[in-house]
């Protein structure tokens, strides 16, 4: 039984609702990859430090969804941390400092929990920050200048976010793994990184332009794919 549980994770280099209001392509994307008629779908702000705006932007973006929205404050923890994660089918990370989320989920024991949902099948989900949280390693700007992070691990590889929003940041990627960061996925803003069971499953985007690349070092070169990319309509 426990084999024919699909594992997913669906990466965001940026976009959704916090970046693009107006477009619902990403997020909409996300509620149809649940099984649920009607699937909870729980907002963790942690890297934002739980920024009231940006709960509040959430809540306006999903409450019009065919979903039942939520969210989970490590600032004002539900009673019973553990029942509350198993009751959700969607958890959807937001951006802000991943260093900060990362501290805090281990220090409440949440990054154990996320990774029981996802083993269980519920999908994990994000952007910027919420992206780069489960991969093994990637780019962060959490302490200062771009530089490596070690993260969850959920997914092989290093990961690099807001790839076309910020100038430094594909010179800053092809930097790192020169010097040693693992091969890797970036993706623009816009643009969806769908993982089932570890691997690649899919590529979509909410601008006709957003793409993601797999970006490698062969000893002497950064070679950058370009990845097939569905434009959501």
């Amino acid at each position: 039984m426990k084999q024919n549980i699909r594992k997913q994770i669906i990466a965001l280099g940026g976009g959704g609702f916090s970046m693009e209001p107006e477009n619902k392509r990403l997020d909409r994307y996300i509620l149809k990859q649940s099984k649920a008629d009607k699937p909870r779908v729980c907002f963790i702000p942690t890297a934002s430090g739980d920024a009231d705006g940006y709960i509040e932007r959430f809540y306006t973006a999903f409450q019009s969804e065919d979903c039942q929205p939520t969210h989970l404050s490590l600032f004002s923890p539900p009673e019973h941390l553990e029942n509350f994660v198993e009751q959700q089918d969607i958890f959807y990370v937001g951006g802000g400092n991943t260093k900060n989320l990362l501290a805090l989920w281990k220090e409440w024991g949440l990054d154990v929990l996320l990774k029981k949902a996802y083993e269980e099948g519920k999908i994990l989900a994000g952007l910027s920050a919420g992206s780069l949280c489960w991969f093994e390693e990637g780019v962060t700007d959490s302490f200062g200048p771009l530089t490596k992070l070690d993260c969850l691990g959920l997914l092989a590889g290093s990961h690099c976010p807001h790839y076309d929003g910020e100038t430094e940041r594909r010179p800053a990627y092809h930097k790192l793994i020169v010097n040693g960061l693992k091969a890797g996925y970036a993706a623009d803003d816009g643009a969806g990184l769908h993982f089932v069971n570890g691997e690649l499953h899919s590529v979509v985007s909410s601008r006709e332009n957003a793409k993601a690349y797999f970006v490698e070092f062969d000893g002497e070169n950064v070679h950058e794919r370009e990845l097939e990319t569905l434009f959501l309509k």
